[in-house]
């Protein structure tokens, strides 16, 4: 048995999993985990809970934070929250066509990271320079992508729950225009688009059990036998696993997809 954990370092970000080892954190508590620029404060929003299986891999929690750590944390957060507003000023003054995504800090180096979007290609050398003076410290500028743009500034999806892209997601796989087609969705792109204007990511999710419906389950327009009696498939509900038939009498009714038979030809 393993013990894990998940944390994220923004209130709607991420959710990140880390080996819990000999600590416990409960839920709220702020703890320090291993990232690649050294540790760094997150929140725990997922107890310690034993699991089965190997999780070798997964980072190991180094334990609670300090308070000397959650005031620097807090420093931090200041900096790049006043980064992020010189970045926008600077971005206006210098007239460019991009937009300032978030800012990321790393205080062992003296080093600011803004993530834009734009449209293209950005000249922006004249920006670094104005702003690692307005900064005094060293600055990077990293364009990223409608769909990196949603995971980073995070939000509520169509379905009322966090952005999978920013909670769930580790990467990115292509979504294409056929698997809402074979979910019989409305090709309307405000109705299958996310927060990114791209084609939802949960299109992927449920375009395997419709491929296996299909194959199993009776075509629209198929003569079958049900419980209900004898009809014609007019209608499938896939989430529900089953088939709507219009029975001879005109009556439409659900059935299960495995109680519904297609009707054998008359031997000749």
């Amino acid at each position: 048995m393993s013990v894990v954990c998940a944390v994220r370092f923004q209130r709607y970000g991420r959710l990140y999993y880390l080996d819990a080892g000999r600590h416990r954190p409960a839920v709220g508590d702020h703890v320090l985990v291993p990232t690649d620029d050294g540790p760094e404060v997150a929140q725990c929003v997922w107890p310690p809970q034993e699991v089965a299986g190997d999780i070798g891999g997964l980072p190991e929690l180094l334990g609670l934070a300090t308070e000397a750590e959650l005031a620097r944390d807090q420093r931090n957060r200041r900096r790049r929250a006043q980064a992020k507003v010189a970045a926008r000023r600077l971005v206006h003054a210098h007239q460019l066509p991009m937009k300032v995504v978030a800012v990321d800090y790393l205080d062992r180096d003296n080093r600011f990271v803004v993530y834009f979007s734009a449209p293209g290609r950005v000249d922006f050398r004249a920006l670094v320079r104005d702003l690692a003076r307005t900064l005094s410290a060293r600055v990077d500028l990293r364009q990223v992508g409608a769909r990196d743009e949603a995971r980073v500034q995070g939000g509520i999806g169509p379905c009322g729950r966090d952005l999978c892209c920013a909670t769930l997601l580790r990467d990115f796989e292509p979504v294409a225009v056929r698997m809402a087609k074979d979910q019989d969705l409305p090709l309307n792109p405000l109705q299958i688009s996310g927060a990114c204007g791209r084609l939802l990511c949960c299109l992927r999710y449920e375009h395997p059990l419709y491929q296996a419906f299909r194959q199993r389950a009776p075509k629209i327009g198929t003569a079958v036998e049900s419980p209900e009696g004898a009809g014609t498939v007019v209608g499938h509900d896939v989430p529900a696993d089953t088939v709507v038939v219009r029975l001879s009498s005109g009556v439409r009714c659900a059935c299960a997809r495995a109680s519904v038979c297609s009707a054998r030809p008359n031997a000749g």
